[in-house]
This record gives structure tokens, C-alpha cells and sequence, in this order.
């Protein structure tokens, strides 16, 4: 068996380093615990973080650029609004039900 209360305070780390993405060295933490961690549940909640992460970055990129024809704007507005709420939500699923890994809706996954 794993340790919950290890799992709940690593689970939660892996999706509340979203909170400092503006930072390209906030994708190191689920990384890292990704790479010393052997619960299965924390590793794919580790992914599932680094695979929000990439696509936060992706839809910016994309929704910057057609800000410049006006169209993206309301578009960076959601994804605002949505890279902190999803986090919120992952982070109070993976406290309230340790056993089960949290997935992002709408992303793609690379890893």
C-alpha cells in the first residue's frame, strides 16, 4: 500500500505548480516527482500536470496570436480563467480521493 497522506501532498504539488506557470521551471516539479515517485497514482497525475502545462502554453501561443486580429482576445481571457480553475479543481479531487488520478478535460496528451 502507498502512504495517502504522501500521495494527497505530492498529487496536489504536481497540479498547484501550474499556479506558477509563467515560469518555464514550474513544468520541474511534476517532472521531478514524475522521476522519484513509484505510486502509480501520483506518476499520472504528475503527467496529466505536465500535459496541462504544454497545452496552457500551446492555446496561449496560439490565442496570442489571434489576439492580434482581435479574435483571441476573449480566448485569453477564458484560458486565464481556466488555468486557474482546472488546477483548483485537480488539486480538491486528488485531496478528497487520493486512490484516483485527476484528467484534465479538453487537452491533449503527450505524455
Amino acid at each position: 500500500m502507498y502512504d495517502t497522506d504522501k500521495r494527497k501532498l505530492l498529487s496536489a504539488l504536481c497540479h498547484g505548480s501550474l499556479f506558477i506557470s509563467a515560469l518555464f521551471v514550474s513544468i520541474g516539479i511534476p517532472i521531478g516527482i514524475l522521476l522519484i515517485s513509484d505510486d502509480p497514482v501520483v506518476k499520472e497525475n504528475a503527467k496529466e500536470a505536465i500535459n496541462f502545462h504544454f497545452n496552457v502554453w500551446l492555446y496561449g501561443i496560439i490565442f496570442g496570436v489571434l489576439a492580434w486580429l482581435l479574435i483571441g482576445i476573449p480566448l485569453l481571457i477564458l484560458l486565464g480563467i481556466l488555468s486557474w480553475v482546472l488546477p483548483i479543481m485537480a488539486i480538491l479531487q486528488s485531496l478528497s480521493n487520493p486512490d484516483q488520478p485527476y484528467h484534465y478535460p479538453f487537452i491533449f496528451r503527450l505524455v
